[in-house]
């Protein structure tokens, strides 16, 4: 090699080297670059993840707030519902209460009233007794004696009578050869019965009992065998 040709040689491996030396910083530069976006771009995204977090928890918080007064309103309601509920009862309590009351008084009034007119129609029918004690003599006596004169009309009335009497509820009482029953007959005599079966039996009436309304308004006046 000559002496002209070794220095350029070296020229040109410095020249090279220049160039590598170049490229090297180039490249160093490019990657510091890209780092430091890189790491920009993060910070970025971190800051912008940190203020979505915060946006986020005021939504939650928010939420819950909501959430808490729906709870508190819904148990307002349940203790006004449990209330009104006892109210319910009480009125429909009292208004039974009151049903039943008024559902005794209006029996009791009529009871009170059917009462009353039971009475009334018991003072007139033992105001009447005494008539129809006087028809029955008046018929005894006749059939006694063989008496044919009573005049037909005056069975028609007799009749006529009865059927009234008895329409209104007055049924005669049947005491003749009945056991004697103190709640139904008042004994004003005793005789010796006619026949074994009479013993403490009612051989006679000396006054007829009555029943008005299956009630009794006179007992019936009779003589007991014995």
């Amino acid at each position: 090699m000559s002496k002209n040709e070794e220095p350029n040689k070296v020229e040109e491996e410095m020249k090279d080297e220049a160039v590598k030396m170049e490229e090297n910083t180039t490249t160093e530069v490019e990657e510091s670059t890209a780092e430091e976006a890189t790491s920009s771009v993060k910070k970025k995204r971190k800051r912008g993840g940190r203020g979505g977090s915060k946006k986020q928890e005021g939504k939650v918080a928010e939420l819950e707030t909501t959430i808490n007064d729906l709870e508190d309103d819904m148990t307002a309601i349940q203790e006004r519902l449990v209330v009104t509920q006892d109210e319910l009862k009480e009125s429909k309590d009292k208004y039974l209460r009151l049903y039943a009351e008024f559902d005794n008084y209006r029996k009791r009034t009529a009871r009170e009233k059917l009462e009353l007119s039971k009475v009334a129609s018991q003072d007139l029918m033992k105001s009447i007794l005494s008539s129809l004690d006087d028809f029955e003599r008046a018929f005894k006596a006749a059939e006694q004696n063989e008496d044919e004169r009573v005049p037909e009309g005056i069975n028609l009335v007799h009749e006529k009578f009865l059927k009234t009497l008895d329409a209104k509820g007055l049924v005669k009482m049947e005491s003749n050869g009945e056991d004697f029953d103190s709640e139904l007959h008042e004994a004003v005599t005793k005789f010796p019965a006619p026949t074994p079966e009479l013993k403490g039996k009612v051989i006679d009436t000396i006054e007829a009992g009555y029943y008005l309304n299956e009630k009794i308004i006179r007992y019936a006046k009779v003589v007991i065998g014995e």
